[in-house]
């Protein structure tokens, strides 16, 4: 047990190391996807921030992908980020909030409801310690009831402790501008990407986590931002002449 929490000790601090370019998007998902696949039971995780008194979700992964689960998974987003919830709570006193079985919860009705609809029974909520200029929290859900025990719970401060880290991290190393204004591009970058992954999954029949992937290498390869060449793709794909900027990067087949 305890070389296994050394091991994963010493995986969260290389998770944690910001890398040149890293934006928060970028950081934080290393995050939620490792939170995920460690804590027992886990099937979703997210970050998300307080920015100006509302809630926006940075980071977000699911264990399983489900096409036909989007619809609720999207309603379950939006009641997380609502005034009137758990995770407001934990964002606003800095408090965790746990909810054992949604089935019997009465505090949060519409957000248990929303959770019950998505496949749910337990959630965790953790704000990320020695965050101040916005504050950000985990979120956890499990299809299971009573799912984050004392040892999961350990396991996700563990986590959110060097989440909490590397979001400190990312404001040092961005002095220059303010992280609002960082995190809101995040956003924007996390949108352009996404978009551009469907141009590749659309022109080659090929799944999101390979389009993904072409579009990291051809990033490497031609020594372009990420975001610059997936905005280079999708206004490319909207001028009618996406061959021409395939070619130009190389991603060009027969």
């Amino acid at each position: 047990m305890g070389e296994g929490i050394l091991e994963l000790a010493q995986e969260l601090a290389e998770v944690s190391r910001l890398v040149d370019d890293d934006d928060v998007a970028t950081t934080l998902g290393r995050f939620v996807s490792r939170v995920v696949y460690t804590v027992p039971d886990c099937e979703e995780a997210s970050i998300t921030v307080l920015l100006r008194g509302e809630a926006e979700i940075v980071a977000r992964y699911h264990k399983t992908a489900d096409p036909l689960a989007e619809p609720v998974r999207a309603t379950l987003a939006e009641q997380l980020v609502g005034p009137d919830g758990p995770l407001h709570d934990a964002l606003s006193y800095g408090e965790p909030r746990r909810i054992t079985d949604l089935a019997a919860d009465q505090r949060w009705p519409e957000f248990d409801a929303a959770a019950i609809n998505a496949g749910y029974r337990s959630c965790l909520f953790l704000p990320l310690p020695g965050v101040s200029d916005a504050p950000a929290a985990f979120s956890l859900f499990s299809p299971k009831p009573d799912a984050f025990d004392s040892t999961s719970y350990d396991l996700v401060l563990l986590f959110a402790l060097h989440a909490g880290v590397a979001f400190d991290n990312v404001q040092l190393f961005n002095d220059s501008r303010s992280l609002i204004e960082q995190l809101r591009t995040a956003l924007g970058t996390r949108t352009v990407i996404g978009q551009a992954q469907g141009v590749l999954m659309h022109r080659y029949g090929v799944t999101s986590s390979v389009a993904f992937d072409v579009l990291k290498r051809a990033s490497q390869d031609n020594n372009v931002k990420l975001r610059q060449l997936s905005d280079e793709l999708v206004t490319a794909q909207n001028q009618g002449r996406l061959s021409e900027a395939l070619r130009k990067y190389g991603l060009q087949t027969g």
